[in-house]
């Protein structure tokens, strides 16, 4: 009990989860990485580059300006791969926008309009 009574002490406020709570919310978080995942390989079938900026800014922490080098595209580059990148794959998360893989590799929906109601 020390232990506890030590972090306490020092600020740390921490919260007890029973273990079958806890077991849900990893099975959950495993599920979305996985979707995230099969997402981004999708992104990359066809804009590798974007897939790139993704994979580099969330996963490895590197700012625009950094990316930008790494690319060697230019910072407005990666901006713009950024936002477009960030809206599909909220879309395709969200299940707004079920992409098929054509057989040239290009994913319709992200580059062709698709067909309003």
């Amino acid at each position: 009990m020390r232990g506890v009574a030590g972090v306490a002490k020092r600020g740390r406020d921490f919260l007890l989860t029973p273990l079958d709570e806890a077991l849900v919310a990893a099975q959950e978080r495993g599920v979305e990485v996985l979707a995230l995942n099969e997402a981004l390989d999708d992104l990359a079938r066809f804009d590798p580059r974007k897939s790139r900026v993704i994979e580099l800014r969330f996963f490895g922490g590197l700012s625009i300006e950094e990316t930008s080098e790494v690319l060697v595209v230019s910072v407005e580059t990666v901006k713009r791969d950024f936002r477009m990148a960030r809206a599909w794959l909220l879309a395709r998360l969200s299940g707004g926008n079920r992409t098929q893989s054509s057989g040239d590799g290009e994913s319709a929906g992200m580059n062709r309009p698709t067909a309003g109601p």
